[in-house]
């Protein structure tokens, strides 16, 4: 980290221009967090919860209301250009400044867990062929992705204009090998294991259980629609902004679907349900030989190595707008020459390095973290759905002029609000509260910002959320003391 007296705060006069991005660059940003671990992941996980059948109904419901999540972003980036990262900045400006806090708190956290997951995948792969690595949670592969992500951390430090550059090159080579995997899984269809396969196994219940346990793979997979909207105060144009994020999401909701639904007529679903991550390559591997698995292996680290960079720019970006607009301690707030804010880049990656560690102790090191990716990030979908929701009702209550909005808005934000409530639904009570027990502590960077200002620390209403997320949270520990629930 460079000295202090290289660092600038970022409210400053003299803070270096950002670095202004394109329509392109944005959509790459988008569909790079979009395509990472996720997709390489969704053969075995859809198969352990559901048949064909439900895998259809599934992405209907996901891509549908993802689909109304990407316009409820795009909406807002017009309606409101003057907040930046965009889904902290939605919560605090409809719903206060401590929701605006725990919004940004969680999205920063679930980035860094996601990123997490990255390192796993990708030492669990090259556990193929080295058993010491085992599934990407023993001592020497910690070890590894350490190395990794602390690299990463001395390339973005940089300069964000070359990371953002990279990212962009590696959005177009880490597709073509999954857009290969679709058509020879095609060319190696067999329309009696799809047959088979479109009930379902009995093990997955009916068929409104077998899409709920589908529910938050697929949050997962979509995590980075709302990519060009969090990097938005680098838009060269605010207009490309919504662009982006509905090109983005359209460009891959094909290939996730395609990727899931043809390996249904690759393997039976019992074999599908007990392939080694990542699943894409058992499946290929079973399709056209060894060198399918190796294939599909190369790809998901490319992939998964340019989906990282892309959530490490923007879970800094977060933390770094929050401190900005004063709602986290004034030391994040500080960028380097190169405009990179380089303190919250070393607590982003401070805490991807904790919960690495934490893997080791798990049962199942990749399910868990991509689950509490997933769950950490609801709360923030969800409240900037509501903040649509908000200025569709009432306009002139969420800084619109009267009378502006349509009745388009109002109905994909509904859609939206009710689709990320379903979600929250669907986590179930352990991830909720398992989030609660991530949540709750962070509160002491909220007073400690607070003190900086010489504010009061908590307004009466401010005072039951955090009573309510204390009160979780000491549930959720209790729980895992007791084993009612376990990691």
């Amino acid at each position: 980290m460079p000295h202090a007296d290289t660092l600038e705060d970022a409210r400053s006069a003299d803070a270096p221009e950002p670095a202004k991005l394109t329509l392109p660059t944005l959509t790459a940003l988008v569909v790079g967090s979009m395509v990472g671990a996720g997709v390489f992941s969704l053969p075995r996980r859809f198969a352990q919860e559901t048949g064909v059948a439900g895998a259809l109904i599934a992405w209907a419901v996901a891509g549908l209301g993802m689909l109304m999540l990407a316009f409820v972003f795009q909406a807002l980036a017009v309606r409101r250009p003057d907040l930046d990262a965009g889904v902290y900045a939605y919560a605090k400006a409809g719903f206060g400044e401590y929701l605006g806090f725990f919004s940004a708190f969680g999205y920063w956290a679930s980035a860094c867990v996601g990123n997490v997951t990255y390192w796993v995948l990708i030492m669990s792969t090259i556990g193929a062929i080295a058993p010491a690595l085992g599934d990407g949670d023993t001592a020497l592969a910690i070890l590894l992705s350490s190395v990794g992500l602390w690299s990463f951390f001395l390339l973005i430090r940089r300069g964000v204009r070359e990371a953002t550059a990279v990212n962009r090159i590696v959005t177009i080579a880490k597709v073509v090998p999954i857009l290969v995997f679709v058509v020879l899984a095609l060319v190696f269809f067999k329309p009696s294991v799809f047959v088979d396969n479109i009930r379902g196994a009995d093990y997955a219940g009916s068929l409104f259980t077998q899409v709920r346990g589908t529910m938050l793979a697929t949050v997962f997979v979509f995590l980075g629609v709302e990519g060009a909207s969090v990097y938005s105060r680098h838009a060269r144009r605010r207009k490309d902004v919504g662009r982006a994020t509905v090109l983005g999401f359209l460009s891959v909701f094909a290939i996730f679907a395609s990727v899931t639904i043809v390996s249904y007529g690759i393997l039976p679903m019992a074999e599908l349900a007990h392939l080694r991550q990542p699943s894409m390559a058992g499946v290929l591997e079973a399709a056209v030989g060894t060198w399918g698995q190796v294939f599909v292996s190369v790809g998901l680290i490319v992939s998964v190595l340019g989906a990282y960079l892309a959530w490490t720019l923007m879970s800094a970006e977060v933390l770094f707008v929050a401190a900005k607009d004063e709602d986290m301690p004034r030391f994040l707030a500080r960028v380097s020459h190169d405009d990179v804010p380089v303190p919250a880049l070393l607590m982003s990656t401070s805490l991807v390095q904790v919960v690495l560690v934490v893997t080791a102790f798990s049962g199942d090191a990749f399910n868990f973290a991509l689950d509490l990716t997933s769950s950490l990030t609801l709360i923030p979908f969800f409240l900037a759905a509501a903040f649509a929701l908000k200025i569709a009702l009432r306009p002139e209550r969420a800084g619109v002029p009267a009378g502006s909005g349509t009745r388009r808005e109002l109905v994909v934000a509904a859609l939206a609000t009710v689709y990320t409530a379903f979600l929250l639904y669907a986590a179930g009570l352990k991830f909720v509260l398992v989030s609660l027990i991530v949540y709750a502590p962070a509160t002491l960077l909220f007073v400690k910002a607070r003190r900086e200002q010489n504010r009061r620390l908590f307004s009466p209403r401010e005072g039951v959320i955090l009573a309510v997320s204390v009160a979780g949270a000491v549930l959720g520990i209790v729980a895992l003391a007791t084993g009612w629930i376990s990691l």
